[in-house]
């Protein structure tokens, strides 16, 4: 199993950096950020001082969407990165929350999303694609690689990871939903007559190593009502009860009221006190090292071949060390 870690990328960008070098000398492999140019400092530009001052760490956006740059943008700066510093990137990508309703447009289609995922591959990686009936291709990519995993939750999202996506990101980390979502990604690349297992499956959620429940469930329930945006929209297209989402993963927003941006993402989110204990437990990794093992090895048994740790708490220097001093290696 690899492991990445997960920032916003909040100033100064040199503090970003440092944990990444920290993830990366405790046995990282990824190191992913959030990309809502609004909210936080534009990524690309950190993602390019981090590789520099890393030697293997691969970083990413978890995730991107197809409309805040245009897509030859994305591509060309992707390629751009690889081309410095070796293939050392991957796209995560999805419809677009944050990014999108920060700045008062709705989140993309999946109809918008599967053809930028093939659109940016395939420019990333030297090939010719078309823009907006344009035919498209950056001539100076050599030799260039570019994985792009989407993020998904409902059954038509699943659906599009598996039939276009180099990899499924799921932003909960709760074995059955976890389980039950797997199923749908490779059943949909079955379908499409991909190879289910070259589908590259991550778990993104925040860990909090430590005997406090009650203060790791306080600096992680933010989660909950992050998760919860996705849900609502899951809601509002199938219904509650419609049998194609899981009441497992439905059943507890029915006491959320509203969302601000303004707290996305942070320990501390008013918006969130909805989220109930048994949520946080279940969608984050809680507890003494031990406790953390036993869930990634469950993870691991049903598919997972990445844990990404989200770090947006008051102890991430904590538990990127106890990740690569105890973590990492009993699941190595």
């Amino acid at each position: 199993m690899d492991f990445g870690l997960v920032l916003q990328t909040d100033p100064p960008a040199s503090a970003v950096v440092g944990l990444m070098r920290r993830a990366e000398r405790n046995g990282f492999r990824y190191g992913w950020t959030f990309d809502s140019s609004v909210l936080w400092q534009e990524p690309f530009v950190i993602y390019s001082r981090i590789l520099e001052h890393t030697t293997h760490l691969t970083v990413g956006p978890m995730v991107t969407n197809p409309g805040t740059r245009t897509w030859e943008v994305t591509a060309s700066t992707f390629a751009t990165l690889n081309d410095m510093y070796g293939n050392r990137t991957v796209c995560g990508i999805g419809r677009g929350d944050s990014a999108m309703r920060v700045a008062g447009r709705k989140p993309n289609t999946l109809a918008r999303l599967g053809e930028a995922i093939g659109v940016i591959r395939d420019l990333a990686e030297g090939r010719e694609a078309e823009v907006d009936g344009q035919p498209l291709r950056l001539p100076w990519v050599k030799e260039g690689k570019l994985p792009v995993w989407m993020a998904a939750y409902g059954p038509k999202a699943l659906a599009l990871a598996g039939a276009k996506a180099d990899g499924f990101i799921l932003q909960l980390a709760d074995p059955f939903l976890t389980e039950w979502m797997v199923k749908a990604v490779r059943k949909a690349a079955a379908d499409a007559g991909r190879d289910p297992d070259s589908i590259t499956i991550c778990v993104a959620a925040p860990a909090y190593v430590g005997d406090d429940l009650a203060h790791a469930r306080e600096q992680c329930r933010w989660f909950g009502g992050m998760v919860g945006n996705h849900v609502a929209d899951l809601v509002s297209r199938y219904g509650e009860h419609s049998g194609l989402v899981p009441e497992a993963l439905t059943d507890y927003i029915k006491q959320r009221q509203g969302y601000d941006y303004s707290h996305h993402g942070r320990t501390g989110n008013p918006d969130t006190a909805f989220v109930p204990d048994e949520i946080v437990d279940r969608f984050c990794l809680l507890g003494p090292v031990q406790a953390h093992i036993e869930k990634l090895e469950a993870l691991r048994e049903l598919g997972v071949d990445q844990f990404a740790v989200y770090a947006m708490h008051d102890a991430r220097e904590e538990v990127i060390d106890a990740y690569g001093g105890q973590v990492i290696p009993a699941l190595s």
